[in-house]
């Protein structure tokens, strides 16, 4: 796991043929596109992407936190 692209360490890739890259729900999407640029840094010759499940969640809030007129 990793908090910023910052964490992502060169001997964590070298010399790999694919390296993937998941993110959960709350990862914010900037995360991801910054993991995908600091592979192209450390050298990763393509990148793609892959779509899986896609989601349309929406939570309600709860009674006490709703504006009452």
């Amino acid at each position: 796991m990793v908090d910023s692209a910052a964490d992502l360490k060169a001997e964590w890739i070298a010399g790999k043929k694919r390296v993937g890259v998941t993110a959960g729900a709350s990862a914010p999407e900037v995360l991801v596109e910054q993991l995908v640029a600091r592979q192209r840094e450390l050298g990763a010759a393509s990148v793609r992407s892959l779509e899986s499940t896609s989601e349309r969640v929406v939570f309600t809030l709860p009674r006490e936190l709703v504006k009452k007129p």
